[in-house]
């Protein structure tokens, strides 16, 4: 499999479809490797989903269909990425780390359409109405925490007391660009309405001791020490518990207690780039993609909770039906996805890494 990070476009169009440059050529455009296609042909994924867990599962389909992937790791800029391709499309499938990403490309028009092999082993809840994503797997919003420097008990068990100044400088959260932060956003909107979200983001802001590019930055903040806890999905907290050291940490579900909104759930999982230029390719990747042996490497290896109920959640893992979850559909976050971008800045939180 090859696999490209964030670049420019030029130069990724280069690299994935620029099979047949001369070596000058490659040189010219910073040394793309020249590549042939597999016996199936080949495929493009842009993928905001961490690279190691990616490339693994990419390789097992290729194993498994002779199909060779050209793979862009490029975060949460992979949405940007598809958007800014509209009329020169690179990509086949895109892997999303959330739902709202998946649904606000839709909306777009820039996903489309295939009922995939098996998509009815996947809730309705957990697919676009035209079935150009589906979710595989699912995670929560948590608060980490490390365990020698806090008590469970002295950990916020609300989101919204994270605005609380008594927690000023002891927690970490990722920058308010980043595709779960949006998620849970659009969620806190539909609680509490854009005025109460607004001020709740402007105090965590200025609460926060460290503004992340990602969760993986929290987990091993929290893991260090470097601050008390941190809010991630939960699959950071099951990573953190297997490193070898800093491992300390525990984790709290929040809004638990009666008439709490629940934690705000999203979910990852894959999309149709429309107008893809290996559409039949696409169509096998869905199509695999959705038998349960590789929903069950989506869910577990990423040590996320599977979508489909009859696939086994990774040990120690709660369940979806174990906890209170907010109740906003999924589907629903496509919808306010630029709405809820435009409250963050507005809020004063950072976008961007600070």
């Amino acid at each position: 499999m090859k696999f490209y990070r964030w670049m420019p476009a030029a130069f990724l169009s280069v690299g994935i479809v620029g099979a047949g440059c001369s070596q000058d050529e490659e040189a010219e455009n910073g040394g793309a490797e020249q590549v042939e296609d597999g016996e199936g042909g080949e495929l493009v994924v842009y993928s905001a989903r961490n690279e190691q867990f990616v490339n693994e599962y990419l390789d097992q389909f290729e194993e498994d269909t002779g199909i060779e992937v050209h793979a862009l790791h490029a975060d949460d800029t992979a949405v940007n990425r598809i958007q800014e391709e509209a009329n020169n499309v690179q990509a086949d499938i895109f892997i999303s780390n959330d739902v709202g990403a998946l649904e606000h490309l839709r909306l777009e028009g820039l996903l489309d359409g295939y009922e995939a092999d098996n998509m009815e082993s996947i809730d309705e809840d957990f697919r676009a109405e035209d079935d150009s994503w589906v979710a595989l797997s699912a995670r929560t919003r948590v608060l980490m925490y490390n365990e020698d420097l806090v008590n469970e008990e002295d950990v916020p068990d609300s989101i919204e007391e994270l605005a609380d100044p008594e927690y000023a400088g002891q927690f970490a959260i990722t920058r308010g660009a980043n595709g779960s932060m949006i998620g849970h956003v659009s969620a806190l909107r539909q609680e509490w309405g854009d005025e109460q979200t607004t001020a709740w983001l402007s105090d965590v802001g200025d609460n926060a001791g460290i503004i992340t590019d990602g969760h993986g930055e929290i987990r091993e903040a929290v893991g260090t020490g470097e601050v008390e806890f941190g809010l991630v999905n939960n699959y950071y907290y099951h990573q953190q518990l297997q490193e070898p050291e800093n491992n300390n940490v525990g984790v709290v579900y929040p809004d638990q207690g009666e008439d709490e909104m629940g934690a705000v759930l999203n979910a990852a999982g894959v999309g149709v780039v429309a107008d893809s230029p290996n559409r039949d390719n696409a169509e096998t990747f869905m199509d695999w993609a959705l038998e349960e042996e590789n929903q069950q490497m989506f869910s577990n290896e990423s040590l996320e909770v599977p979508i489909n109920p009859e696939i086994d959640a990774v040990e120690d893992a709660a369940a979806i039906d174990e906890y209170e979850t907010h109740d906003m559909p999924l589907r629903q976050l496509g919808e306010v996805w630029d709405d809820t971008l435009e409250v963050i800045e507005a809020s004063g939180m950072d976008l961007e890494v600070r």
